[in-house]
């Protein structure tokens, strides 16, 4: 008898992310196994009478004899991975206290790694978001108006030294392209205040050709639409604006390193727009194999209950932007 139509079986896997020192905890497979030869974060499969959080205590102490307290786990991210004939629900947590010395309990090689220096292709595919995760902060900033550039460059010199950004979009769709490019011009090349900032171009990937030396480019859903495949190297970030399920999965199809969903809650910018369900929001990030940040109406009050739903974190204007919020 046939089985068109059966249920893929989805297996749920704990997946540990331990830091230590600004290094991360790397496991090598035995050539023996699936995938063999590859690196892998440490963990295994969730037995059913347990948490995620207990499948992990106990899979981390077996594989690596480190021990780590439930309590001192914090959700990272949450992949499914569909194999064909199965389906991987990856539930990645994240770890910065555990105590002794890791050692391949099971004849693996284990070492700590910086995580800038993770490659792709070392990696089975179903890994590979948790290194954008990895390298990504928890909050993505969004500037507000840039009508006024000399306003605008202000606020931008005072507002990154004090709020500790990393990650930020330059984004003022009020502006014609002559104009914004101006304006990116004088923001990248501030270096006196802006270093070791990642920012983010906001429109077309044209862009990047005039600016190489930005981290990469977002781009809005009527621009994302249009593309099939990526549209950038892969040395670039690519990051999609999504509102739905199906703008996500075009997200992923063109290669997008993360993605912005939303509104999660009412905004200031977008008076007549209906926030989401917190339900449609968890499933729609659950469901997504890319790193997703929250958007809309957030502050920094609202990231543990972000990052509770797989969230990467939050994105936004009003939580570090000074003055009015405009153009979100």
């Amino acid at each position: 008898m046939s089985d068109a139509g059966a249920a893929v079986p989805v297996i749920h896997v704990a997946v540990g992310v331990i830091r230590r020192h600004g290094r991360v905890l790397i496991a090598r497979r035995p050539d023996h196994v699936h995938q063999g030869g590859l690196l892998e974060f440490p963990g295994g499969k969730v037995e059913p009478d347990e948490t995620v959080q207990q499948a992990l205590v106990r899979e981390i102490h077996e594989e690596t004899g480190l021990t780590i307290a439930p309590a001192d786990l914090t959700s990272l991210i949450g992949i499914r991975h569909d194999y064909g004939d199965k389906c991987v629900f990856l539930d990645v947590w994240e770890a910065t206290d555990s105590e002794g010395e890791p050692e391949g309990k099971e004849g693996q090689a284990v070492e700590w790694r910086d995580p800038m220096e993770l490659a792709d292709e070392n990696f089975p595919a179903a890994n590979r978001p948790i290194i954008r995760a990895l390298r990504l902060p928890r909050c993505y900033a969004i500037t507000g108006d840039g009508s006024g550039s000399a306003d605008y460059l202000q606020k931008l010199k005072h507002a990154i030294p004090a709020s500790g950004q990393q990650l930020c979009l330059l984004r003022a769709p009020e502006l014609e392209q002559a104009r914004y490019r101006e304006l990116v011009t004088q923001a990248l090349r501030a270096a006196e205040w802006n270093r070791g900032v990642q920012w983010m171009l906001h429109g077309s990937p044209a862009l990047l050709d005039a600016f190489p030396e930005a981290a990469g480019v977002h781009l809005p859903w009527r621009e994302a639409r249009l593309h099939s495949s990526r549209p950038i190297d892969r040395g670039y970030l690519l990051a999609v604006s999504c509102h739905n399920a199906g703008e996500i999965q075009h997200a992923v199809a063109i290669g997008a390193d993360f993605v912005t969903l939303g509104p999660v809650k009412p905004t200031a910018s977008h008076p007549g727009t209906v926030p989401m369900a917190p339900e449609e929001f968890r499933d729609l990030v659950a469901g997504a194999p890319v790193v997703v940040y929250g958007l809309g109406g957030l502050d920094k009050s609202d990231l543990n209950e972000m990052t509770a739903c797989g969230a990467q974190g939050i994105a936004g204007i009003s939580y570090w932007w000074p003055g009015p919020v405009a153009g979100q």
